[in-house]
């Protein structure tokens, strides 16, 4: 049987502040057309791990390859949403605007979106039900009336991968459904989905695979093996957590 290929392969990852280390030899291989899960406690790692995929800060050890090459051969194809408290809410911008700038990437510096760049931005607000807001301000939505925009923002680029920090947080359940089904049809596509996600109770049914963390890999596999109670008690440690009422 043939290996899948690798979407992103994660070699030996170390990230530290001064001597204190944030990532601890990080690896994982994450394959093409899955949607995986980054699941650990406050504090674990798992936004670093994302900003050190992207390049965002610079490991002190290991390495991030993209379709087995380094990150900037395909920085392009990778879509990143952040946690929304990451995101200035207040700056000037519509929802059709926000989105358009999805494209700026296929553009360059110094072209403005045109009439097909404006096409696809309202085709991908459709896809999230957020083109009847297109020339709302950003900061009059709700937090998932947000969450969808940029989720639009991330699908007009066409991206190979999609990262997603915490995407579900402070959203209601009509933009929840909304994000993991358009999640779902990208994995059809063969699109590589990668979540930071907490809520442990949905995780067999949004998930093929999953990563465990605490400063440390503590597992990484299909759902269906790696999602146990002896996992998630070695992740979450002594903290509290909810484990689901079934695992498989």
């Amino acid at each position: 049987m043939t290996s899948p290929a690798i979407a992103l392969s994660i070699k030996d990852l170390t990230v530290a502040i001064g001597k204190k280390p944030i990532l601890w030899d990080i690896d994982m291989d994450i394959p093409v057309g899955s949607l995986t899960a980054i699941v650990g406690p406050n504090g674990a790692g798992k936004s670093t791990l994302f900003k050190a995929i992207l390049g965002i800060i610079q490991p002190i050890a290991g390495r991030v390859d993209v379709f087995g090459c380094p990150l900037h051969r395909h920085r392009a194809s990778i879509a990143y949403i952040p946690q929304r408290n990451a995101v200035d809410w207040d700056f000037p911008t519509t929802v059709l605007d926000t989105v358009l700038m999805g494209t700026y990437g296929d553009l360059g510096w110094f072209r403005r979106p045109g009439p097909n760049e404006h096409k696809r931005a309202m085709h991908a607000l459709n896809q999230v039900g957020m083109d009847f807001f297109k020339d709302r301000h950003i900061n009059q939505l709700s937090g998932g009336q947000q969450q969808r925009v940029f989720l639009a923002r991330a699908l007009v680029q066409d991206a190979s991968i999609y990262m997603m920090d915490e995407p579900f947080v402070g959203i209601d359940a009509v933009t929840e459904k909304t994000i993991i089904d358009i999640l779902k049809e990208l994995k059809k596509a063969q699109k590589t989905i990668v979540v930071v996600h907490h809520d442990l109770q949905t995780i067999t049914d949004y998930f093929d695979l999953i990563g465990l963390l605490n400063v440390r890999k503590i597992a990484f596999g299909p759902v269906s093996d790696t999602f146990t109670e002896s996992h998630l008690k070695a992740a979450f440690g002594g903290r509290n957590a909810v484990f689901p009422d079934t695992l498989p």
